[in-house]
């Protein structure tokens, strides 16, 4: 019968023979026989601590690695807050043309200088003032150091004849060139 058993069956049996010959082996110590119950009225004796395991037990569960501190990787993902269409890039301005578009626009820079008529100088304190008006007659109080006109000229002085402005701007080659403006007081007739 066992000649007809195949290979892996074989393997078993044998295992199953040499574990019943070691139980068996194990048997022949002799342990005291339990002696016979005693009566209930009997002095109960302290428990014995229980004994020690000979082996340790062992889990036939598997052992999984901890946890990685992140399991979630989202660098292949979609951002849900990026804006559907991609936005395009500005063209690149000149450093002039994009201070002028950060400045706010006064209505002091709609006029060109010449235009602007002197009607008054207040000297004396601690700074000189005047007073200008636009073409439209919209009057403005100036001061030395002010910008004034389309291309940010700057207030230089303010004397008791007149204005003095220095306009800077850039040719057609790219020189920056210097143009000093006098607003003069009108004559009186």
């Amino acid at each position: 019968m066992i000649k007809s058993l195949t290979r892996n069956s074989r393997s078993c049996v044998l295992i199953l023979v040499l574990g019943a010959a070691a139980a068996l082996a194990g048997c022949d110590k002799k342990e005291p026989q339990p002696a016979a119950p005693q009566p209930a009225a009997a002095v109960a004796k302290p428990a014995a601590p229980p004994a020690k395991p000979v082996q340790k037990p062992v889990s036939s569960a598997l052992k999984l690695p901890p946890p990685q501190v992140n399991q979630f990787d989202f660098s292949t993902k979609k951002d849900p807050f990026k804006p559907y269409a991609a936005a395009k890039a500005a063209p690149s301005l000149s450093q002039e043309s994009v201070r002028r578009s950060l400045r706010p626009t006064l209505p002091i820079h709609n006029f060109d200088v010449s235009q602007f008529k002197l009607i008054g100088i207040v000297t004396g304190g601690k700074e000189n003032h005047a007073m200008v008006t636009d073409p439209n007659g919209k009057g403005y109080v100036l001061k030395i150091g002010m910008t004034i006109g389309k291309n940010e000229g700057r207030i230089t002085a303010i004397t008791t004849t007149g204005v003095d402005v220095l306009e800077q701007f850039r040719d057609d080659n790219g020189r920056v060139l210097k143009e000093h403006i006098r607003i003069t007081l009108p004559r009186k007739q």
